[in-house]
């Protein structure tokens, strides 16, 4: 699949995997690869983040996902379901993080010499980039592009998607500025 990928693309996939290196994750999330789109620049999806007011917000998405990972990757709408049966999320990663420190919930891994150096791609990222080739197909797309990434971030549950979407940029805002169909404004 990959050699259908275009040049913007693969540097979504090898830049998600620089950022899981950075925190020092031994697997590739879907968080992962919406820090790698949001560093790319001339590609059809940073235009769609610069249509959609996201550019000025970068560093609000970087904070709104860090927040995440200390939940151990838990999704707002997750924590809030455990709420709901007299789970204190928050009170949990306080405890946790008081015993072991800030961070001990995220799955980064200080002690980068534990294994070979080969990150493999959780099944979120995989589903993403798997949705990104359907997306792709759906349109008559030849080639997977960094934009049918986006899309596909867009469109499934979860961490990335959840903070995509609190900043306004959701499948249906991005399939508008890249395919048409009316203006489109962030939330």
């Amino acid at each position: 699949m990959f050699e259908r990928f275009t040049k913007d693309a693969r540097a979504v996939v090898t830049g998600a995997v620089e950022q899981a290196e950075r925190t020092g994750t031994s697997t590739v999330d879907s968080e992962h690869l919406l820090l790698a789109v949001l560093d790319r620049e001339a590609s059809r999806a940073s235009f769609a983040l610069a249509a959609l007011g996201l550019t000025d917000r970068k560093e609000s998405v970087r904070q709104d996902l860090a927040a995440a990972r200390r939940r151990a990757g838990l999704s707002r709408a997750e924590a809030d379901a455990l709420a709901g049966l007299g789970i204190d999320v928050a009170a949990i990663v306080a405890r946790v993080e008081e015993v072991h420190g800030v961070g001990a919930m995220s799955g980064d891994r200080n002690d980068k010499g534990w294994w070979s150096g080969h990150r493999s791609f959780s099944r979120d990222a995989k589903g993403v980039l798997e949705l990104a080739l359907r997306n792709a197909v759906s349109r008559r797309d030849r080639h997977i592009g960094d934009e049918h990434i986006l899309l596909a971030l867009t469109a499934r549950p979860g961490v990335a998607g959840e903070v995509l979407a609190d900043h306004g940029v959701t499948y249906e805002s991005v399939t508008r500025v890249l395919y048409g169909g009316g203006a489109a404004k962030a939330g």
